[in-house]
């Protein structure tokens, strides 16, 4: 379904002034992820248990009324985790959210983050899937870097 004149993966990575521990408990949270989604996307957690490993799944309240079931399919505490979104009781239909931890010392960690819709087969996301950046995805980190500075 991708389109082959666009890239399929798109990423963008900083360095965050803060410990990977720090930062991961921010991403593997949901109640706290509306506080950085840099698409403005997501209104809050409908339960917000914290992930703890693959196959786990969290729910999410889009500002749009919506709701995404997110499918967690890659997980090592502190430095990866990645979902898989989908509708409620629906497979997901392919895309991707990934972030990655590296640690730099103990008060710094690169942090990279994925989105990759290359197997995406819904054809209503195709739009917002190509509308999604390296800008919009750094818009994310630098809300994360906020929070996880402020500590």
């Amino acid at each position: 379904m991708a389109d082959s004149a666009l890239p399929t993966v798109v990423t963008a990575d900083r360095v965050i002034a803060a410990g990977a521990p720090r930062i991961f408990e921010l991403i593997a949270d949901p109640a706290h992820q509306p506080r950085w989604d840099g698409n403005d996307n997501l209104a809050e957690a409908q339960d917000p248990r914290r992930v703890r490993g693959a196959g786990d799944v969290f729910t999410m309240l889009l500002t749009s009324g919506g709701v995404r079931a997110n499918h967690i399919v890659e997980f090592e505490e502190g430095r990866r985790i990645a979902w898989l979104p989908s509708e409620p009781d629906n497979d997901p239909p392919g895309h991707l959210w990934r972030w990655a931890l590296t640690p730099l010392d103990d008060g710094r960690s690169r942090v990279t983050h994925t989105y990759d819709w290359t197997n995406l087969t819904d054809e209503k996301r195709l739009v917002r899937a190509r509308a999604t950046t390296p800008a919009k995805l750094r818009a994310s980190l630098d809300r994360l870097a906020e929070l996880a500075e402020a500590d």
